[in-house]
């Protein structure tokens, strides 16, 4: 179609816990078109969620296709589209064929819990044979335990892949079989979906960006490599890992459909994505996206900082190949809008995720609940994989609009634990966060957010800084618009419409026994399901 207007615009493919979505921006982070899609959720078992990842690429591939008929509908021509970016849900675990590239078995997503017995045979392991951490010396009990974390930034936990992989390998017949032939391809997310956009099977790369990779428990996170000390501790041949790439740089081309021969110019996990899409690029400034669960970063630089205080170091960005990382500090809450995603389809209390803010605004107060989200146990600062949801404080009294507003409580004071922690590792009281994600278009959760956390939080008007950060990187990969991933300068004209600011309006005691009162409500969620290392261990050596 020759009238068509050739225009200069990012794509961003955002592949959610839930959703995918295809944004398109111009070089102000205006927003050309875009479309997204739900794709279904698997809960086999208590604790489990999977995912079927050609499910994701199917969603993927239709919310794509839809951006470019709503383009040409606008009389934009899809070749206006000259790079994309892609950002993904972090730690979902997949493996595929490599003679077919089929998958193996459904996904092991981030918030799956099911690998507790795994967990705690490494940490026997840790505790008793230790890890190798130079040429025949052992470090372990507490120094095995700070030797992992100062290679990876990370602790055990079934939050990692490197745990869901484990237990993928030891207890499916098929994984264990192609893993045996050396058929077997690992990847998170990311490498699933870069794999199938330049060719799959035929032709397609197999790569890893390092803000995931970080997220495995394989990567060593001062020189970005693959460890091999951490291969031969977790059990794994090198052979079925994908090549390290940095967050911005051209990867490949698009195989096939109507975005095909357009550069791939960035991958890089969701959260990561957001603190570029929030522009936190200096250090000290810190972003919390709210989505299915919650994740808040703050930039250290280029200096690794590592938490003392049950937080996770992880890399930010990497501004290209050879590139001098960008480290942050994360505190990384596992349930947040799936409490209310919770609370429309298991409970019934809401028809729409919208409905939250006028149910829990019905009331005055919880009237006495609290609710402790841990549905796969508690992430930072907590780290207990073994603690259970609970609602506690019901009465006769209680209706949905209490449980509601507790929920939305929930929230706030999981975001204020991270804080306080994150508080104590840089010595710095945060004055503001900012905020984005589907959980804070709400005014009324936002205004909760502020008074159960004491601080103000800053909504950007344009809040999709998720896909916003993976086209900012896509663009710099080939200096579109001047954009330089290593010179945040260079990105100064992007996203400047306001926000907004809400302020905490709780008195200070007050909010001090709402706070006591959650601690309580934590500490007695905490351990519910208690499992000996033995019992475990014995679990998991049975499951091989």
């Amino acid at each position: 179609m020759s009238d068509l207007r050739l225009g200069e615009f990012v794509g961003s493919l955002d592949c959610g816990t839930t959703s995918a979505r295809f944004i398109v921006f111009d070089r102000y982070a205006n927003i050309i078109a875009q479309h997204q899609l739900e794709f279904p959720q698997y809960y086999p078992a208590p604790g489990w969620h999977e995912h079927e990842v050609d499910e994701i690429l199917q969603v993927s591939d239709e919310c794509i296709a839809e951006v470019c008929r709503r383009l040409e509908r606008d009389r934009w021509a899809k070749e206006s589209i000259r790079v994309i970016g892609v950002t993904n849900q972090r730690e979902t675990t997949v493996v595929w064929s490599r003679s077919s590239g089929r998958p193996l078995c459904k996904a092991i997503v981030w918030t799956d819990s099911r690998t507790k017995s795994v967990v705690a045979y490494f940490e026997k392991l840790l505790a008793s044979t230790g890890i190798e951490f130079e040429s025949g010396r052992f470090r372990k009990g507490v120094d095995g335990v700070e030797a992992l974390r100062e290679m990876t930034g990370l602790g055990l936990s079934t939050y990692f892949s490197a745990i869901k992989l484990r237990w993928m390998i030891d207890n499916n017949e098929n994984v264990k079989k192609e893993y045996e032939a050396d058929n077997l391809l690992f990847g998170t997310v990311e490498s699933w979906i870069a794999y199938n956009l330049t060719g799959g099977a035929d032709g397609g790369i197999h790569v890893s960006e390092v803000t995931n990779a970080s997220r495995t428990l394989l990567m060593n996170i001062r020189t970005l490599q693959w460890d091999h000390r951490l291969l031969k501790f977790f059990g794994f041949r090198s052979s079925i890992l994908p090549k390290l790439v940095s967050s911005s740089e051209v990867y490949g081309h698009v195989a096939g459909g109507p975005l095909k021969g357009v550069r791939i110019g960035a991958l890089i996990g969701d959260q990561q994505a957001a603190l570029v899409g929030n522009k936190c690029f200096g250090q000290g400034e810190a972003k919390c996206t709210y989505g299915t669960g919650a994740f808040l970063l703050f930039c250290t630089g280029n200096d690794m900082v590592q938490s003392s205080h049950g937080l996770l170091s992880t890399v930010a960005y990497q501004p290209g190949p050879g590139s001098a990382p960008v480290y942050a500090i994360e505190g990384s809450i596992g349930v947040a809008g799936a409490a209310i995603k919770w609370l429309r389809d298991s409970m019934g209390f809401i028809k729409s995720a919208g409905e939250i803010n006028t149910l829990a605004a019905s009331v005055a107060d919880t009237g006495g609940v609290y609710f402790v989200p841990a549905f796969s146990g508690l992430l930072a600062p907590y780290w207990d994989p073994g603690a259970a949801g609970l609602l506690i404080g019901l009465s006769a009294y209680t209706t949905p609009g209490h449980i509601a507003r507790a929920t939305t409580e929930a929230n706030a004071f999981q975001t204020r634990a991270i804080l306080e922690s994150m508080k104590l590792d840089s010595n710095a009281d945060l004055k503001h966060l900012k905020v984005d994600g589907g959980m804070t278009n709400g005014d009324f959760c936002m205004e909760v957010l502020a008074d159960v956390g004491g601080f103000e939080v800053v909504r950007p008007e344009m809040r999709e800084s998720t896909a916003l950060g993976s086209a900012l990187l896509a663009g710099a990969a080939i200096h579109l618009f001047g954009w330089n991933a290593s010179d945040p300068r260079t990105f100064a004209e992007v996203n400047t419409r306001g926000s907004k600011t809400f302020l905490p309006r709780l008195s200070d005691e007050r909010k001090k026994k709402k706070w006591l009162a959650w601690l309580q409500a934590v500490e007695r969620s905490k351990g519910w399901e208690k499992t000996t290392d033995d019992v475990a261990t014995a679990a998991y050596e049975t499951g091989k």
